[in-house]
């Protein structure tokens, strides 16, 4: 068995840029969340982590990369010939012997379901059952991810059909914004929402995982070439342009909409231009990159607002930038994908391309936003009959940091605990807090 090197060193690297992106994520998140949910919230991430990486070794691989032996069944999912990677050990990805190993393929496929399913959570800080958030992160990988990624980058029908998405648009961010707005409709609104401010807590830790984020996404749109090559350095540079752009387009909204243009509005502008170019990133020119970027960074920052105007607590505003911006991304493809390796009847519009391959971009995320949610909101809404998925009213507001997890992200009053008088006046005792 023939292994190339070059191939394999970048996409082991590619594969760590990933995973960084759950933990960036996990800031991101944290610092949008108020200060007695900021720890909950970055578990919740931490735990995708978990239960998806099981779940992925134990038959997920299988579900989304094998073909199944019904091909009428292999339409929808894949088969168990892989389950527990054991088939994996020891072979490359090319039929002819020459690539990278089989597993680590695998393992980059992983850190994307990973991220996907951490990514919903954000629709439902402050209010979640973490027991509840950990079964359904299994359940929705199972039913939903993997399925889906069959679909798209599998041997399943959006791929026979002849479906253009790079990078995830579709698989990862239409279907976790989509699995978003299910479960806010599920859990329903926080206690005080649009009475009480419910502002970020620490926006230095959001910047850090915008920051994180932006650094992994490289690995996240290059590496999806699985090669070194042209391509993968055409996608690194869309996706410094396009999240350039949008960053900057959503701080001028911000500037003539509110008067300010906020840390909150790059970060947030930053992460709609990196999930708009993600299907797109490999197909397009870099000036068409800024079109999406462009594109992306406006309607996001309008977007965000319309859970008041329609009345459901996306907390984190996932469906405004990742449902919204994946949209955008994989419907831009129908007008704007030109190269490298397209049949002219998949090109866009603007290249010569038919209208067969923007119907087909319009299609995919329509099914896959519309099975996502569906299948999203019986699964909570089963959960949620079952075993409970949102926490107490008591709990809500105490802080679901100290009611689940008998911690608080910003401790200070351990720092005279020994029982040394502090120079500001007497000894601070802390008390403990039963989980």
């Amino acid at each position: 068995m023939k292994i190339d090197s070059g191939t394999t060193a970048w996409m082991l690297a590619a594969t760590a840029l990933v995973l960084l992106m759950t933990p960036g994520l996990a800031f991101f998140y944290g610092g949008m969340t108020r200060a007695k949910s900021v720890l909950n919230m970055m578990m919740m991430s931490f735990a995708a982590i978990i239960t998806v990486t099981i779940a992925w070794v134990l038959y997920g691989h299988s579900l989304a990369f094998s073909d199944n032996p019904s091909s009428f069944l292999n339409n929808v999912v894949g088969g168990l010939k892989d389950v527990g990677l054991q088939s994996l050990v020891d072979t490359a990805t090319k039929d002819d012997g020459t690539g990278m190993p089989s597993l680590v393929f695998s393992a980059f496929q992983l850190t994307f379901a990973i991220i996907t399913v951490a990514l919903i959570s954000g629709a439902i800080a402050d209010r979640a059952k973490f027991g509840a958030w950990v079964v359904f992160s299994v359940v929705w990988a199972t039913i939903v991810y993997f399925p889906v990624a069959h679909w798209v980058w599998g041997t399943g029908w959006l791929n026979a059909l002849g479906i253009e998405d790079f990078a995830g648009g579709t698989v990862v961010h239409i279907n976790a914004g989509a699995a978003g707005l299910a479960l806010a409709l599920v859990l329903g609104k926080r206690k005080g929402w649009r009475k009480e401010p419910m502002r970020p807590h620490n926006l230095t830790l959001v910047l850090l995982g915008a920051g994180l984020l932006w650094f992994g996404w490289f690995g996240f749109n290059a590496g999806s070439e699985l090669a070194v090559d042209g391509t993968a350095g055409l996608a690194f540079m869309n996706t410094q342009v396009a999240t350039a752009v949008a960053a900057g387009a959503w701080l001028i909204v911000e500037k003539a909409r509110d008067g300010h243009a906020t840390s909150l509005g790059v970060a947030s502008g930053a992460v709609a231009g990196l999930v708009a170019i993600t299907p797109a990133c490999g197909f397009v020119d870099p000036w068409a990159a800024m079109v999406i970027g462009l594109i992306a960074g406006v309607a996001c920052a309008y977007a965000v607002g319309a859970k008041y105007r329609l009345g459901f607590d996306d907390s984190l505003d996932v469906v405004g930038v990742h449902l919204v911006g994946g949209v955008i991304g994989a419907v831009s493809l129908g007008f704007l994908a030109a190269h490298p390796f397209l049949q002219q009847q998949n090109k866009g519009l603007f290249y010569g391309g038919g209208l067969t391959q923007l119907g087909l971009q319009i299609l995919g995320p329509v099914a896959i936003g519309g099975f996502s949610f569906v299948v999203s909101y019986v699964a909570g809404k089963i959960i949620d009959k079952t075993m409970g998925f949102r926490i107490s009213t008591d709990h809500e507001v105490t802080g679901v940091d100290i009611t689940t997890h008998a911690e608080t992200g910003y401790d200070l009053g351990t720092v005279h605990a020994s029982g040394v008088a502090s120079p500001n006046g007497p000894a601070v005792v802390t008390k403990k807090v039963d989980a």
